[in-house]
């Protein structure tokens, strides 16, 4: 049967019929949601690092737990049996165990908690803080309760293993600041199962010992080892013996692992140490104070008898200086001093007086030489001359002062002269047969004979009749 061909014109169904689907709430939803996170997750366990905690008064803490791409909200019910619940805090890195599921007005996965454990610890840290808190709160690390170690120890026991490090260091140190001290070994293991007991019973042994022999007694014991894991530390941490250490009524000084590591041991000891060397220093540092003292306490009397030695040969030189002062001839000496020094006096009064002399004498001839007549004579003379060359040249002053002043009349003179007049351009018209000088041509008569003078020479000229207006 031949196909049927499609048309590019052939858009199948436009319309098609409206597809059956589920449309579910919002709780409908979340609390599908939370069945199957129930059922695929459930309980598990989860690391990281706690962020945001926040503990309620209604005793529940609530927390987010996160790592470098994730984060996970998490709440610890007041009821959950979770034994370090105060070890909880910001920054702090846990091992949780829980259930997760869905807290549905939020719409938020979370983990109910239900273990904690810190990261990296354990079990083990977390069964620390729990014997930590417990002999605390019983008053076993008061420092109230617990005894003095004595300044200067004679005998000391050594609670540790007879092969670790920590002896070596231990007698190196004790061998090398206070060699007379008496080191009475009690061997015992200070790791593995069972080591704690065994540390606890030395302790026991030597307070036996100790209290059967008053006078030659142990003075302080040393409990000791050298580094390691927590677990390595371990039996330090045991109830047992921390137990034995607060019944001991020899003192007791522990010295555990390095400077970092903190046991329960250390916290109920009467005096913790940070490693086994400075425990040994911190037993012998009174016996090495005392021996520096002693040491200069020793140079001190040296010098102190040094001073003492001075001090005698100082004084006998003073009574040498002395005998030496009261001998007659430094008398003498000092009487032929005193006669060279009035010699002395004597010849500098009479060079003084004659010096005297020799002023006023002086000063009789400048008072002669300033009254003689001869310096006023020649002063009055002097002046003289000067009044002479004043007057002279006063006269002088006074004869071109008034020459200078006739010059300038003459100059004025002349400037106010006809002739001067006469020179600038000017001319001089007169009537001839008058003499009367014209200055207006209202004076001309007409027809009459005007002499007109100039600066060179004069003019002789007739007047004009006047012309008529008009013309």
């Amino acid at each position: 049967m031949p196909r049927k061909g499609a048309s590019q014109w052939d858009f199948g169904e436009l319309f098609p019929q409206e597809a059956t689907r589920r449309v579910y709430s919002v709780g409908e939803l979340t609390t599908r949601i939370k069945g199957v996170l129930e059922k695929q997750v459930g309980e598990t366990w989860v690391s990281g690092e706690i962020s945001n905690l926040r503990a309620q008064a209604s005793g529940h803490v609530y927390f987010t737990l996160k790592d470098a791409s994730a984060q996970l909200a998490c709440v610890l019910f007041r009821g959950a049996s979770v034994p370090d619940r105060s070890a909880l805090r910001d920054g702090q890195h846990v091992i949780l165990q829980g259930e997760i599921t869905v807290y549905e007005p939020r719409g938020q996965y979370q983990m109910i908690v239900r273990s904690v454990e810190l990261q990296g610890v354990g079990a083990l840290q977390a069964a620390f803080e729990r014997l930590k808190q417990k002999l605390q709160a019983e008053g076993l690390f008061d420092a109230a309760r617990k005894r003095p170690i004595p300044r200067f120890p004679e005998r000391l026991a050594l609670v540790t293993s007879p092969t670790g490090a920590a002896i070596r260091d231990v007698l190196h140190v004790l061998g090398r600041r206070h060699p007379g001290l008496e080191v009475y070994l009690v061997p015992c293991r200070v790791q593995g199962q069972g080591a704690e007991r065994e540390m606890a019973d030395a302790i026991a042994r030597i307070n036996r010992w100790s209290a059967a022999r008053p006078s030659a007694g142990i003075d302080v014991i040393l409990l000791t080892r050298g580094g390691g894991s927590l677990e390595d530390l371990w039996a330090f941490n045991e109830e047992v013996l921390a137990r034995a250490i607060v019944a001991s009524a020899i003192p007791v000084v522990s010295a555990v692992g390095h400077e970092i590591d903190f046991t329960i041991s250390d916290f109920v000891a009467d005096l913790r140490a940070a490693t086994p060397s400075a425990a040994a220093e911190l037993l012998t540092a009174a016996f090495v104070e005392a021996r520096d003292w002693l040491t200069r306490q020793g140079t001190r009397l040296s010098r102190l008898a040094w001073v003492a030695v001075e001090r005698r040969l100082e004084r006998l030189g003073d009574l040498r200086g002395r005998l030496a002062r009261a001998h007659p001839r430094r008398r003498l000496n000092e009487q032929w001093q005193r006669l060279d020094d009035a010699l002395e006096s004597l010849n500098r009064a009479a060079e003084d007086a004659r010096q005297r002399h020799a002023r006023r004498l002086s000063e009789a001839a400048l008072r002669l030489a300033a009254r003689h007549p001869r310096p006023a004579l020649d002063r009055a003379r002097d002046a003289l001359a000067v009044r002479r060359l004043a007057l002279k040249q006063e006269g002088a002053d006074r004869v071109r002062r008034l020459r200078e002043r006739v010059d300038r009349l003459a100059l004025r003179l002349d400037m106010l002269s006809p002739a001067s007049i006469l020179a600038r351009g000017y001319s001089i018209t007169s009537d001839e047969a008058t003499g009367k000088v014209l200055r207006a041509a209202a004076e001309v008569v007409p027809g009459a004979r005007l002499r007109t003078r100039l600066a060179s020479g004069e003019v002789s000229s007739v007047a004009a009749p006047r012309a008529k207006d008009g013309e």
